[in-house]
């Protein structure tokens, strides 16, 4: 006669509504960037004649790609570019909460990632059930994401250099690709429009399609995930298979079935902690240098303070409001239309080639200048 398994209730109080918290809150302030970037648009509009708002440095965030850049120029030069100063700020903030904490950027702060919660859960409401694709169509659309992010590496680590990197963030199209995202939004095409109503539907039904199948920054994310040294461990000999943390987790991670969560699409939501009703079976602990339980408050507090820690460096360090001038601004925004960048292998060839040359060119002015002088 087997005996049962003394159960001991988890008692520790859920997550989630401080999760909710941080989500909105961060979410109100990126619609604040949003109705300051329209002050410094219609300023802009204006000829200069409105009241001057200033830009937020904030919506910097928002534009990935050029943060990555900037990110990877100072890597490589040290230097920390002008035109778009708090936006690496932002990525190196997500970076290393990705690298401590996991891929939490994506279920504590992004708004995109909140909104698509939120659709996700209404979906869940008329369909009765989370509706997961199956594994023939999983596993081959997850995989957009990374071909993605792996375009984009190749582009800016392979096939640019750092003078050709250092050349995109100085050109006009990248000062105003804040501004030329919010007339993307502000003044968003019929096609534009039909994509993102397509991918609202399809959210609905599909938790979380962008994020799962298409988003290229939760790639990087979920790649930074496996060298965190923070991982969800579940206890087998505690387990009483229920299947609560498999009901709970948005990202269809069967957690009863391994002993420690190692997965690209895990968020660090601490649904399934939160889920489980027997103390000591899931939990949030180091596995290096020795296995350690985090408490799940810790763990949303370190979140936070990552990502205030590290953009408030900017905002001390006097590395946070860009150097453009509301001059150069109104300057630049007059031929807006014609600022292009290059897309495609070969443009993005023709674009470094170009950078090169132009430096030597420029190296060989100021070498006839100096001579000149002597």
């Amino acid at each position: 006669m087997k005996t049962k398994k003394k159960i001991i209730r988890n008692r520790e109080k859920p997550i989630q509504k401080y999760r909710f918290i941080v989500q909105t809150l961060f979410l109100l302030l990126c619609i604040w960037i949003g109705v300051e970037m329209y002050l410094f648009v219609h300023y802009l509009q204006s000829g200069g004649i409105a009241n001057f708002y200033q830009r937020p440095p904030g919506v910097e965030g928002f534009l990935p790609i050029s943060s990555m850049m900037s990110f990877y120029l100072f890597v490589t030069t040290g230097q920390i570019h002008p035109a778009h100063p708090a936006g690496m700020f932002i990525f190196l903030a997500i970076v290393l909460m990705s690298l401590v904490v996991g891929k939490s950027f994506c279920s504590w702060l992004c708004p995109i990632g909140y909104i698509s919660e939120l659709i996700g859960d209404f979906g869940q409401k008329i369909f009765k059930k989370k509706i997961k694709l199956p594994k023939f169509l999983d596993y081959p659309l997850r995989s957009i994401k990374y071909l993605l992010l792996g375009f984009l590496f190749y582009a800016v680590f392979f096939m640019m250099n750092t003078i050709a990197v250092k050349s995109f963030l100085d050109s006009p199209y990248n000062i105003v690709s804040d501004i030329k995202m919010y007339f993307f939004f502000a003044d968003i095409s019929r096609l534009a429009l039909i994509i993102i109503s397509v991918l609202l539907l399809l959210s609905i039904v599909i938790r979380n399609f962008w994020c799962r199948y298409l988003c290229p920054y939760g790639a990087l994310l979920g790649l930074l995930n496996f060298l965190s040294p923070t991982k969800i461990k579940r206890n087998p000999v505690s387990c009483i298979d229920c299947g609560l943390c498999n009901k709970a987790c948005p990202s269809f991670i069967k957690v009863d079935k391994v002993k420690t969560v190692l997965s690209d699409e895990c968020t660090s939501c601490f649904n399934c902690i939160d889920a489980c009703p027997v103390a000591g079976t899931l939990d949030l602990k180091t596995i290096l240098p020795v296995k350690k339980k985090i408490n799940k408050r810790y763990a949303a507090i370190a979140i936070v303070s990552i990502f205030l820690i590290t953009t408030g460096i900017g905002m001390f360090t006097g590395n946070w409001n860009n150097k453009i001038s509301k001059k150069d601004y109104l300057i630049l925004y007059q031929n807006i239309n014609s600022y292009g960048h290059p897309t495609g292998t070969k443009a993005v060839k023709k674009f470094n080639e170009k950078a090169n040359v132009q430096m030597k060119s420029n190296k060989k002015e100021k070498l006839n200048q100096t001579n000149h002088l002597e």
